[in-house]
């Protein structure tokens, strides 16, 4: 019985005393050295749902952007055929051929930042807007594009330049 009680209240001291340790004591998940994250910040949080036409445009970008920075152009094929429809398919193909510029991206290099945000639905159909950042600091420009995607297969079927801010 002593040692019941005296077990109890060695447990009862210790969840007293966890509010007390210092966070730093606590080892947490933290982000891998390089992944370009400050120390003191961790990255957001990011969710998705299967049957979000806007989901499968962010991660469209996501993948598309780092297969062309790791100049895969097997792989950017494959993501092409995978999310956009075969009419657009056709129609970059027309527009890279008279631009020689990649017609996903609306330019000859890869961004170094992305973001995507809804815009709107209606007549089944999404529309997402998508900023591109290139360069870094003050020297940063911006294209926005505005993309259309069919929300009975979720596939890309538009891709527009809306904006290009220097």
């Amino acid at each position: 019985m002593f040692r019941t009680v005296s077990h109890t209240v060695l447990a009862a001291s210790l969840l007293t005393l966890a509010p007390a340790v210092p966070t730093a004591a606590h080892p947490a998940a933290s982000t891998p050295r390089g992944a370009g994250v400050q120390e003191d910040t961790a990255p957001a949080d990011r969710s998705g749902a299967a049957e979000s036409a806007f989901d499968h445009v962010a991660n469209f970008y996501g993948a598309y952007i780092d297969a062309r920075g790791s100049a895969s152009e097997r792989l950017g094929q494959e993501l092409r055929r995978h999310y956009l429809t075969s009419d657009l398919l056709r129609r970059l193909a027309e527009w890279e051929g008279r631009h020689a510029a990649d017609g996903v991206l609306r330019a000859q290099g890869v961004p170094t930042a992305w973001k995507v945000s809804y815009e709107d639905s209606a007549m089944g159909h999404t529309w997402t807007r998508v900023r591109l950042a290139w360069g870094t600091g003050e020297h940063t420009t911006h294209t926005y594009l505005s993309l259309r995607s069919d929300l009975a297969t979720k596939l890309i079927s538009d891709i527009s330049v809306t904006t290009v801010q220097r």
